[in-house]
């Protein structure tokens, strides 16, 4: 039983690129200094090759097609076709397109759009000397075995630390949190250091307001949401987590803060930041949600964790064959959460808060639910920054002269001929014409 469990959690491969070492892999390659890097820029991943049940080269580039057509006519398609985003998200964007379709996702290109220089003033400044010696230390922490991340003065270390120094002066009120770190070094991998700015700035400030300040706020308000759908849908596990002591604060901050980018294989990572930037905070329940129920789902696994420490290493020893990215994506889409049951939850516990807590209340209603909702309020901020008032125009006309009142002639008893006559003058002289055998119409009578 030993035996099958270790090669359920440690895979052949992995064991194969931990026990080599950068010589005897530079022996083997050539007098290159470092191992190969797999697909994702890792050195020494085991990620060279698709794993199983990841889609045909075929169906990738049929993919790829049409994320090109919707980025194409993005205001069209998100106006109009938004479920057919949230389709493709969840199926997963192409690797070769996310460097296009995440800032549209998040509204990072608007923000670009809309302040034009900005980022560049921000990295030329001199930042502050308390956050810039934080951000220092941490700089070599983040991805250390990716090939961006290896040199302190390559130009992924220094990219971050330009994004990271661009936030604290972007809001100096916030300041720098430790799980901005890999957040931001997810997006350098995929984007320049500008657009990974804003992507950041978005990430921060409208999918997850109140993550990443002094109070972590929002963090906590989460982590009694997260008990409480525990409590609904996994009761079970709910009972075990409150009887050994693991409250949600033990393991759910690595998890949401980092949006799981330490916690899960780096494919799987990507899939659920595809779905993240599509539908919102409610995609992190949903991942939790699944972890949890992979760690301590069953009677046998809950009865192997009796304490705290066990409990906690259960949660972070998920065996990767569980995590594989299809295989875990289709779980996660499968849990019954929705947003209105999410944002139900979140009015709950709100009005179960203390008053006396420290630090302000959070404010679960500057969250956006997804991109649709980022669109549409870029789209109303737009609407109403871009329209000009009208000025009213007051245009006073003279007023008529009055006419006098026409007077209907007095016909009575007269004939037209006769009225014809009088107004045309005298009447010719002449012999006198009988009216009774006149045949002429203006010789009737009225």
């Amino acid at each position: 039983m030993a035996r099958a469990l270790g090669e359920d959690l440690v895979q052949p491969s992995e064991l194969q690129d931990d026990s080599s070492s950068l010589g005897s892999d530079s022996e083997l390659s050539g007098p290159g200094p470092y191992r190969q890097a797999d697909r994702y820029g890792f050195i020494g991943g085991s990620s060279a090759e698709p794993g199983p049940g990841h889609p045909p080269a075929d169906l990738i580039r049929q993919r790829e097609m049409k994320w090109v057509e919707m980025t194409s006519h993005w205001e069209k398609t998100m106006s109009r076709r938004y479920k057919k985003v949230k389709m493709q998200c969840r199926k997963g964007i192409p690797s070769a397109l996310r460097a296009r379709c995440w800032p549209l996702l998040c509204g990072a290109h608007v923000c670009q759009k809309n302040s034009p220089g900005t980022y560049q003033k921000l990295a030329e400044a001199p930042g502050d000397p308390q956050w810039m010696e934080t951000i220092g230390r941490d700089l070599h922490r983040q991805f250390p075995l990716h090939e961006m991340f290896v040199s302190p003065q390559g130009h992924g270390q220094q990219g971050l630390l330009q994004v990271l120094k661009a936030y604290t002066l972007h809001r100096p009120e916030q300041g720098y949190c430790q799980a901005q770190g890999p957040v931001a070094a997810v997006l350098l991998m995929h984007l320049p250091p500008e657009e990974a700015f804003w992507c950041l700035v978005q990430i921060c400030e409208v999918y997850l307001p109140g993550y990443y300040g002094p109070h972590m706020e929002a963090v906590q308000l989460d982590a009694e949401v997260f008990m409480a759908l525990l409590r609904r849908l996994l009761p079970r596990v709910h009972k075990h987590l409150q009887q050994v002591g693991v409250g949600p604060l033990l393991y759910l901050p690595e998890w949401f803060l980092c949006l799981f980018a330490r916690s899960l294989p780096f494919p799987t990572v990507l899939r659920v930041w595809d779905a993240f930037l599509s539908e919102g905070a409610k995609v992190l329940f949903r991942v939790g949600l699944t972890l949890v129920r992979l760690a301590l789902g069953t009677a046998e696994q809950r009865g192997a964790c009796p304490g705290l420490l066990e409990t906690l290493g259960a949660l972070r020893a998920i065996p990767p064959t569980q995590l594989q990215e299809e295989v875990f994506m289709s779980q996660v889409h499968s849990v019954a959460l929705s947003e209105r049951d999410l944002q139900r939850e979140i009015r709950v516990q709100l009005a179960q808060l203390p008053e006396s807590a420290p630090g302000p209340p959070p404010r679960p209603q500057a969250r956006l639910a997804g991109a649709q909702a980022v669109f549409e309020a870029q789209q109303l901020a737009r609407a109403r920054g871009g329209a000009k008032p009208e000025v009213p125009r007051i245009v006073v006309q003279p007023p008529e002269e009055p006419r006098p009142p026409r007077r209907k002639p007095q016909t009575r008893g007269k004939t037209f001929h006769g009225l014809l006559t009088r107004a045309r003058g005298p009447p010719i002289e002449g012999p006198p014409r009988s009216h009774r055998g006149s045949a002429s119409f203006l010789d009737t009578r009225f």
